[in-house]
């Protein structure tokens, strides 16, 4: 037997929208396997290559390598509407996702209801809902655990359909309890009856993909010696666990999720890859220290182009946060920073490091336990901008020296080791320090 492979991660470290779709685009050539292990159609990563964005929801951001074989790990919840409308658009740019994507059979689905039930649930809080997407993330988490939801293998079983209908009725009854009809809702814009058809029309559509034991197929290959990168969704900040809770996503984002995502044990962990932007956005509800109101703000929002890939909706934006990043390296085990759109900041005559927070005229350099209750003063370091175009350059040497500063400042600060910086979306556009 050969010795078997460590499973590589590739993870967020802010509150998400960092850039992880590209970065593992990028270092898709050096493995064999790309897989997902959490989230869902809440998350969205763009691939930008040759002059062409493509939005990927569910699917691995490896799917682009023809020669790669992706995973849609256990981890991962699948909206079979959403994931054949990514499936088309792969399809007509010439790609056959049926040939290189594994389903995981314990992966579970979102039903329709679980969307009208999210709606209903974000309703019901009204000003203290916490800036659902809608999606169905929460509710069809919350049947997982509650051992009533539906998984992709149940949709061969001869009892599925029923089965669909008994949650259906239970949702229903779950939205009326909170005030609601279903008909007060709808979905892309559609009644529950019209989405739902269309919905067992994907099923059967998704009945056709290679659907299997993934936990048996990723450590077979491991020992089989082959490399593995595991991909994320959402991010640190936004953990149910370890993020700013209640503002946060309904999965285990963190490296340890990749166990359960995945089902690998803990000593196949190799290299975590933690993904930064060089400055911070937060997209919905929650605590942001160091978001900016002013001009900067929005000087960042729109150099960055800072509009969710899933909602649309404008990012909150913000100087990088050293306290809440330097949190995430040490709960993650990051052994290398990917900095992500450095770029962004080259109008910038100055730029900012949060180092510290102040809380009552008190600092502290950690994460307090609510941070949605106390006052946080961001404490911040200065640096002189570089006020030029890093785009085309591709040699970390070459960078002007007010940028090696700040990348310098950043590994200091965190202790951990810049390996990669993106200068622009494009897949190229990308200096990698050996």
């Amino acid at each position: 037997m050969m010795i078997a492979n460590k499973v590589d991660i590739l993870l967020g470290l802010q509150w998400g929208d960092e850039g992880k779709g590209k970065v593992v685009d990028y270092l898709s050539k050096d493995y064999d396997i790309i897989a997902r292990f959490n989230g869902g159609p809440n998350a969205g990563h763009t691939l930008e290559f040759n002059g062409i964005k493509h939005a990927l929801h569910i699917i691995p951001s490896g799917i682009c390598h023809k020669d790669k074989q992706n995973i849609i790990g256990n981890g991962v919840l699948i909206e079979p509407c959403i994931f054949l409308e990514e499936i088309e658009s792969l399809q007509n740019i010439g790609y056959t996702p049926k040939d290189n994507l594994i389903i995981s059979n314990k992966a579970h689905l979102i039903l329709p209801t679980h969307r009208l039930l999210d709606a209903a649930n974000e309703k019901a809080k009204g000003d203290k809902k916490i800036g659902s997407t809608l999606k169905g993330i929460g509710p069809a988490y919350t049947d997982k655990v509650a051992r009533t939801g539906i998984r992709v293998g149940d949709v061969f079983e001869k009892d599925f359909t029923e089965k669909y209908f008994s949650i259906k009725n239970l949702h229903i009854n779950q939205i009326k309890s909170l005030g609601f009809t279903p008909q007060e809702f709808s979905i892309s814009d559609k009644t529950l009856e019209e989405y739902e058809k269309l919905w067992f029309e994907a099923i059967e559509e998704v009945k056709t993909f290679n659907i299997t034991n993934t936990e048996y197929y990723i450590n077979q290959k491991l020992q089989e010696g082959k490399r593995i990168l595991a991909e994320g969704a959402q991010a640190t900040m936004l953990d149910i666990d370890f993020g700013s809770y209640p503002f946060v996503t309904s999965s285990t984002t963190i490296s340890a999720g990749v166990c359960l995502g995945l089902g690998i044990a803990p000593t196949y962990i190799g290299r975590v890859y933690g993904t930064t932007k060089a400055y911070c956005t937060r997209v919905g509800s929650g605590p942001f220290p160091t978001e900016l109101f002013d001009q900067t703000g929005e000087q960042l929002c729109e150099q960055g182009h800072e509009y969710g890939v899933t909602t649309g909706r404008k990012r909150r934006t913000g100087w990088l946060d050293i306290v809440a990043l330097r949190y995430a390296c040490m709960l993650n085990g990051v052994t290398d920073l990917m900095l992500m759109k450095i770029d962004v900041l080259d109008n910038f005559s100055q730029v900012k490091l949060c180092e510290k927070y102040s809380i009552n005229g008190k600092e502290i350099d950690y994460i307090p336990y609510n941070m949605s209750a106390d006052k946080i003063t961001p404490i911040y370091s200065s640096y002189k901008g570089w006020m030029q175009s890093v785009s085309k350059i591709r040699d970390y040497e070459a960078l002007p020296l007010e940028i090696k500063d700040y990348i310098s400042a950043i590994e200091q600060k965190t202790g951990i080791k810049v390996k990669l910086i993106s200068v622009s979306p494009d897949r190229e556009d990308t200096i990698i320090r050996q």
